[in-house]
C-alpha cells in the first residue's frame, strides 16, 4: 500500500472517530440538565422559525397568483390598446364626417306657452330597461381565513378559496343570464340549458340563487374535484353557501 493510500486511510478513520466523539459528546450534553433547559429553547425556537417558514410559503404562493392575474390583465390591456390604436387609424372613408350644430336659446328668453308646447310635442322617453341583479359569493377576507380550523383549511391559501369563489360567481353569472334572457332571443343551445335549470328547482331553491357542478363545469375551467369539495367546506364553514339535496342533485345555494 503506497504512503498516500495510508495517508488517506488514517484520515478517513480519524474523521470518523471524531464524528462518534461529537455525537457521545451532544448525547452527554442533553442528558445534563442545566442545559437540558437550553437545547428545549433551542427546539421551541426551531420550531417556531418552521412555522414561520411555512407562513411565508403560503405568502408567496398567493403573491406569484396575484402577480400571474396582474401580467394576464396587463396583456389584455394591450391587446385592447392595441385595437383601439387600429381603429383609430383605420377609420373608413365612406363614413360621414361628424357635424354638431347647436343652437344656444335661453330658456328664460322663450314664451311660458312655447315651452309648454315643444315639451308636449317632445317623443316620450322609454323607461330604462330595469337590470335585474345576480347575487354573486363574497369573497373570503382575511380575518375570515384566520378564523378557518387548520384540519379545514390544510395547505390551502386565502387566495387559492378566493379564486374558486370568482369561478363560481362566473357560473353564477353564466346561468342566471340564461335564465333572464327573454326565451325568443334564446339559441338551442340556451334554451336546452334554461329547461335544464328549470328542472332543478325545488321548493327549498325557490328564492335562492343556486349552481350544480353542473353549472361549474358549462361555464368554468374549473376541475370537480377532491380539492374543491375541500373548498366547497370551506365556504359552508364561512356560510357562503348551504347545500340541498334531492333527487340525485347536490345544490350550492348562495348565502
Amino acid at each position: 500500500m503506497a504512503s498516500s493510500e495510508l495517508e488517506q486511510l488514517c484520515s478517513h478513520i480519524n474523521e470518523k472517530i471524531g464524528n462518534v466523539k461529537k455525537t457521545l459528546s451532544l448525547r452527554n450534553c442533553g442528558q445534563e440538565p442545566t442545559l437540558r433547559t437550553i437545547l428545549n429553547k433551542i427546539e421551541d425556537e426551531i420550531i417556531a422559525v418552521n412555522e414561520l417558514l411555512n407562513k411565508l410559503e403560503l405568502e408567496i404562493e398567493c403573491q406569484e397568483e396575484i402577480n400571474s392575474s396582474l401580467k394576464e390583465l396587463c396583456v389584455s390591456l394591450e391587446e385592447d390598446y392595441k385595437d383601439l390604436e387600429h381603429l383609430k387609424e383605420n377609420i373608413p372613408a365612406h363614413l360621414p364626417p361628424v357635424t354638431v350644430t347647436q343652437n344656444v336659446v335661453n330658456r328664460s328668453d322663450l314664451d311660458p306657452e312655447e315651452v309648454a308646447k315643444v315639451e308636449d310635442c317632445a317623443p316620450p322617453k322609454k323607461p330604462p330597461k330595469e337590470q335585474r341583479h345576480i347575487k354573486e359569493m363574497l369573497f373570503i377576507t382575511s380575518d375570515e381565513f384566520d378564523g378557518i380550523p387548520a384540519y379545514l383549511k390544510s395547505r390551502l391559501t386565502c387566495c387559492q378559496i378566493n379564486n374558486v369563489i370568482k369561478e363560481i360567481n362566473k357560473a353564477l353569472v353564466g346561468k342566471y343570464k340564461i335564465l333572464h334572457q327573454p326565451k325568443k332571443s334564446m339559441n338551442p343551445v340556451a334554451r336546452n340549458l334554461y329547461h335544464r335549470f328549470i328542472d332543478e328547482e325545488t321548493k327549498e331553491t325557490k328564492g335562492h340563487y343556486f349552481i350544480v357542478e353542473a353549472d361549474i363545469k358549462e361555464f368554468t375551467a374549473l376541475k370537480v374535484d377532491k380539492r374543491f369539495h375541500v373548498i366547497l367546506n370551506i365556504l359552508r364553514h364561512c356560510r357562503r353557501l348551504s347545500e340541498v339535496r334531492g333527487g340525485g342533485l347536490t345544490r350550492y345555494l348562495i348565502s
